[in-house]
């Protein structure tokens, strides 16, 4: 059974918007996918609060979180809490330690828009080796950055995941990840990226 899932989404749990998740999430199954994933910046527990939404069955809600670090943003997922977190909110940690940290904890980690003009790794990419997959797909992002970014994920080999990165209704499920096996909880989620059963996609828009 294959599965879309919006890897890549914000509610007000990232404080720099008022979307609320109940809307995100109705938005999500008006588009037919399968599930989102709540990637809060810097904080995993900041989404908790998802976790009593009720969703119809056969509808998943997962989370992560997006980290912003020295070098640039980036996703993880499959940890617990927010014991990675030994820098404080919002003080840009080195990103190698960062990194090092969340996979010692069993999660994964991706670049986030890695080719945006600002936050981003960019560059650094090609000089880094312990990243689980890109993501090469951001549905804010343009079509040469996403380009840019498929590109470089079959250079170094890492799987590719999408997400629309989405702040508000109308940008919910412009990309998504596509699982080739099911996936019903966050560990299963980073298992399977870290074992490249998915790639990202483009989805389309609806308002």
């Amino acid at each position: 059974m294959i599965m879309r899932i919006d890897l890549h989404c914000h509610s007000k749990y990232s404080l720099d918007n008022s979307f609320e998740p109940e809307l995100l999430i109705k938005q999500a199954i008006k588009l037919n996918l399968d599930g989102v994933c709540f990637t809060e910046h810097d904080s995993l527990e900041a989404s908790w609060p998802v976790t009593e939404i009720k969703v119809p069955e056969g509808f998943y809600v997962f989370r992560g979180l997006e980290i912003s670090t020295d070098k640039g943003h980036l996703l993880v997922y499959g940890l617990k809490d927010d014991s990675w977190n030994t820098w404080y909110m919002n003080s840009y940690p080195d990103a190698q330690a960062v990194i090092k940290k969340v996979r010692l904890m069993g999660g994964v980690c991706a670049p986030a828009h890695p080719f945006r003009p600002c936050d981003s790794f960019a560059g650094e990419l090609l000089r880094m080796d312990n990243f689980d997959a890109v993501e090469t797909h951001n549905g804010r992002d343009s079509p040469d950055m996403n380009r840019k970014a498929l590109g470089t994920s079959r250079i170094l080999g890492l799987p590719s995941i999408g997400g629309s990165d989405c702040h508000h209704k109308w940008q919910v499920g412009r990309a998504y990840t596509l699982f080739k096996n099911p996936v019903y909880t966050s560990e299963a989620l980073a298992d399977e990226i870290r074992k490249g059963n998915c790639q990202g996609e483009m989805g389309k828009i609806l308002n």
